[in-house]
Order: C-alpha cells, then structure tokens, then sequence
C-alpha cells in the first residue's frame, strides 16, 4: 500500500513519486492551499495539496479532519526557501521536503475526538477509556518502542551469555508466603482453585534441579496487592535463575544486562562495576533500603553528642538505648509553617511521636527557631554546627528512637523535604545505579507473633549464619541477598538460594510452618532437593520500573499499553466485570454433582 514511512523522506528522495499512508495529525489552510501533517508511529511528512496540482484531490482535501486514515501519492519536492521565506522546518526530520499531493485515498473517517491527540492530558482516567487514541501520541508510541528496545536487548544479552527462555505456569499454586493470590476457580476439579503466579520463583528453582542451569524468562506476574504509581496488579519481570554460581556472579552478569538495556534504549554508557552498599549502610546513611543518593542530605548519627542533653526527648531516649539522627537541608531554613506541619506529619505516619527541628535563620543560635535549641549548651550547639555543617538558612530536622525506626523516620522525611525543595530537577539524566546486600533473612512480626521472610523463604543465610538458623537462633541473621537500585527505586531483588532439604525445612521452621503444613504445600520444592539439587541463585528485575525510570517517567502506566488505574479498572474494556452467567452456571452444575457424590 505504501513505498515509504512518514518519518523516511529526505532530500534525496526529491523528484521521486512516492504513496503515503497514516493519520492526519494537523490541517491548515493556506489561502485555499492545504497542507496536512501525516502521521504514522514513525514520524510525519507534510503534503500539499493545490488546485492546480489536482483539482479532486485539493477539493477532497477540504473534507479532512484529525485522525481521519488517508493515503496520499505524488512527487516529493523541496520546501519553499528565498530570500523573503522560509518553509523548512529544522525541528522536523523531514522538515526539507513536502509531497504534492496528487491522488488523496481516504480509508477511514474519524468522529470528532474526545481529546486532542497532540495535547497533554491531566484527566487519566479519559486517556485509558480511550487508550487506543492516547497511544497515538508521540511521548507514548516513542515509550512502547523504547520498552520493546529493553526488552530485545536483554533477550540478546541473556540469550548471548547462555540462557535459554522458559515459560512457567500461568495456572498455578496458591502458597502462603507474599502477598495475596488472584484465585481461578476450577470447573473440572469442583472446589479447587488455581492462582495467577507472584513470581515464578519456585518453578525456576525446579528448573535448576532440572539441570536447565541457565534461564530466563519475561514472566507475567500477579499480585492482589493496593495500587500506586509504581505498582500494577499485573505486571512483568526480567525472572533469571543459574546454577553453580554466587553472589558476584549474578552481580556481575546483572550489570553487563543493565548496561546493554540502557545503551539500547537512551544511548548512554553505564559504568560498571555499581558501587555496593550493605542494608546498614543503607538504612544508616539514607534511611531506606532503596537509597536515593542523587539528594544529597546523608543521615548524621547525634548520639554522643546529645546524650546528656537537657532536651528530655534526646536523652531520654539514649538512655532507652535508643540513637539520635539528623539531616541537613541546605537553605530551607525558610520553610513555612505549614511546610514543617506536613513534615511533622510525615513523620507520625512514619511511627515518630513528633518532628523536633532548628530553623538557623543566621550565625548567631539566638537567631535560630527551635522548640528545643534553649535547652542546649554551646559545646552541643558547636557539636551541631561541625557535624552537620551549619550554615545561615540550613534546616535541621532530627530523629531519635531505637535505631531502624529512627531511620526508617528520618528516611521519609528525607524525601519528603527533597519533594518540597525540588531537588530532584535537573537530575533527570543523573543515573545512579548501586547494590544493596545483606539484607536481613527474618524480620519478627510483631503483630502476627512471628519471624517473617525479608525477602522469600528460598533465600539462603550467609554462611556464617547457616547454623544459627540451624539451631533456632533467628535473631539479627542475614541473608545471601542483593537489591539493585536506580536512583531510589529497586530494579529488582534476588539471593542465592537453599538447596538442601534439611535447611529448608529449618527455614520453614522458622516461619512458623509446620512439617506438615511445609509437605503440602512446598512438598514439591523438598523432594526435589533430595535428588541431587545444584547450589544456585538468581534474581528479578521489574521491566515496567526499569522501562519506567529509562522512559523518565514518574509513572509504569505510561509504559504500559493498556494498565490498570488506581481502583484495579482497565477502563477501556470495563474490566473487571460479572462473569457470563453460563459460565456461573457451568461452576454451579459441577458443583452440585461433585457434593451429591459426595454425599
């Protein structure tokens, strides 16, 4: 139908006869000559259209509106350029040329749109009712190409290094560990229920006692878990798994995959190695496990230098055992009073009781707004004023507390003041990719009563801590287990996995599941390591996120053809929605036989 793309015409191609086909992006007329932009996902073309060129065409030509679907022949020629004028248009590649219409096809006419393809949209829910119109747009069509780019260039690189591609159940088994399962009723097996795969952690580590050894998979996954900007309740990852390998390996191949995904998709080289933090480190310098570091404002330990403070809050709590901690904020000393209520508030929602603070508005501490700075020492104040760097115009915001929570406090706040300074323009290019390891194995829930998995109950402790989980000691273990980060969002998570019955049945002990409870449900998983399972390990990384952050965009439903919104819809299809009542009726007559039977 057509001999060349709109985004394909340049001046070498003048003189050539050439057909055309796509959307009208834009009509404007000129005196009674027509010039629309045609457009396809390649880019755009102008074509002319004149009388004197072809009276059908131009006539017809009067009838187009956005978004009708044409198809236009005739000559390419130079744009117009004297003297007094100028029709090239430097912003366009193919801004040099113009195609003189002579023979206009109209395929298909469009109704009057209900929004403009070429203005950005506030109201999301109206882009995904209509998302066919809303991938139209150029920022989108260019985000579905860039995830496409992505994803081809980890196939290859996997595919290059050794992996072969393996797909998973769609239909699998509910197990009691992560979030809750999206759940499909069996017609053929009454009372029995399928569930949509989390992860395909536990049919990928059968892959490796296969003997597989190398996989991978872009692996649709499911959680019935809240919305948010980064969160869908189905989404997709990069699933890797290898066998006889260990940490630095998996660190090492992630890194070249990473490299390779983001020269496809922006062009840019990523240094690698990425630096390694430890989850303290983390948590102690930034108060998140997923560290922005792009932000500056590194959390600074008070301890010693508040101990004996007359602020009863300070030493009170270091009496307890407790730590103080505090950031900087450069030059927000001016922060309304409204600002340090959300701060405050920021912090109760993180656990904290309050927000204490120091507005240095000037040199002299007189100056400087506090609810506690009287009731400290000059020798305090200067202690301050070294460590942190105080200058005119800096706010200090404080936390005290046992240390995880204090930190986990002061990690919030963090965010929230670089959200209220803006800092994060002007970064948008910045690429800070970094590894977070030794994690801890168990975190003890306080209100289930019970140890619980960081990550999952298939990720082995660090050597040293092997006999500790062993013997019952669960307390401050840590795991084989590695995040990788990009600009504070977690890529993807993996670990070196058990591959022992015995330690994974202490493992599950440890979870608070019994024998039998661990037969029926992880049976599969125990058996199969009686039979000569290799030591291996693997990781996950989120291709929606990832695609996300190459895309710099602040949302995965940007790259995403067709998401859901914040309430689970995927409003264009008005899904979900009730089941067909045959298909009711179908479950219901199974059923009732099955319970007769039984009977």
């Amino acid at each position: 139908m057509r001999t060349h793309t709109c985004n394909e015409l340049r001046p070498e191609h003048i003189g050539q006869t050439v057909i055309l086909v796509g959307w009208v992006n834009t009509v404007r007329d000129q005196g009674g000559v027509i010039f629309i932009d045609l457009r396809d996902r390649e880019g755009v073309t102008q074509c002319v259209f004149r009388a004197e060129n072809s009276p059908e065409a131009a006539k017809l030509s009067h009838t187009l509106r956005a978004e009708d679907v044409i198809q236009v022949t005739g000559p390419v020629e130079e744009r117009l350029k004297t003297d007094e004028i100028d029709t090239k248009n430097e912003n366009l590649e193919t801004g040099e040329i113009e195609v003189v219409t002579l023979e206009l096809v109209i395929i298909n006419k469009a109704d009057v749109l209900p929004f403009q393809i070429d203005k950005e949209l506030s109201n999301e829910d109206l882009r995904l009712r209509y998302r066919y119109l809303d991938l139209r747009r150029p920022r989108m069509a260019r985000n579905l190409r860039q995830r496409h780019e992505i994803t081809k260039a980890a196939r290859e690189y996997l595919s290059k290094e050794g992996f072969i591609e393996v797909e998973t159940p769609v239909l699998s088994k509910s197990t009691p560990e992560g979030a809750r399962d999206f759940l499909v009723p069996s017609r053929i097996n009454p009372g029995k229920f399928y569930a949509l795969p989390q992860a395909p952690q536990q049919y990928k580590q059968m892959l490796m006692v296969a003997g597989v050894e190398k996989y991978f998979q872009i692996a649709r996954c499911f959680r019935d878990e809240d919305l948010r900007a980064d969160r869908q309740p189905e989404f997709t990852q990069i699933d890797v798994e290898a066998s006889f390998v260990d940490q630095d390996d998996i660190i090492a191949l992630v890194e070249g995959m990473l490299s390779s995904m983001f020269e496809a998709s922006r062009g840019v080289k990523v240094p690698i190695p990425f630096e390694r933090l430890t989850w303290h480190e983390a948590m102690d310098n930034y108060g998140s496990d997923k560290p922005e570091r792009r932000l500056g404002m590194e959390m600074v330990d008070l301890t010693e230098e508040l101990r004996n403070c007359e602020f009863r809050v300070f030493s009170g709590t270091v009496a307890n055992g407790g730590i103080i901690k505090a950031i900087n904020a450069k030059g927000f000393a001016g922060a309304s009073v409204g600002q340090i209520d959300k701060l405050t508030k920021t912090a109760q929602e993180a656990g904290a009781k309050g927000l204490a603070y120091i507005q240095a508005r000037d040199t002299d501490r007189t100056t400087w707004r506090s609810p506690f700075v009287k009731r400290m020492t000059d020798e305090e104040v200067e202690a301050l004023r070294a460590k942190l760097n105080i200058e005119p115009g800096d706010l200090i915001l404080f936390a005290a507390d046992k240390w995880e929570p204090a930190c986990e406090v002061l990690g919030r706040i963090r965010l929230e003041v670089a959200s209220m300074q803006d800092a994060y323009k002007g970064k948008e290019d910045e690429l800070d990719f970094l590894w977070v390891t030794e994690f801890p194995l168990l975190a003890y829930d306080e209100e289930e009563g019970r140890w619980a998995a960081v990550h999952h109950p298939f990720t082995r402790p660090i050597a040293e801590d092997e006999e500790k989980l062993v013997k019952g000691e669960y307390e401050g273990l840590r795991a084989r287990a590695y995040d990788v980060v990009l600009n504070g969002h977690e890529l993807g998570g993996g670990s070196i996995r058990i591959h022992e019955a015995d330690l994974q049945s202490s493992m599950f002990k440890a979870l608070g599941i019994t024998e039998e409870e661990a037969q029926a449900e992880f049976g599969h998983i125990l058996d199969a390591f009686r039979f000569g399972a290799p030591p291996h390990g693997g990781i996950a990384l989120g291709l929606d996120r990832l695609v996300m952050l190459a895309c710099r965009e602040g949302s995965i439903r940007e790259v995403i053809a067709f998401p859901k919104n914040n309430k689970g819809m995927e409003l264009m299809t008005a899904s979900p929605a009730p089941a067909a009542p045959n298909q009711l009726r179908d479950l219901r007559i199974k059923s009732t036989a099955q319970e007769k039977k039984d009977e």
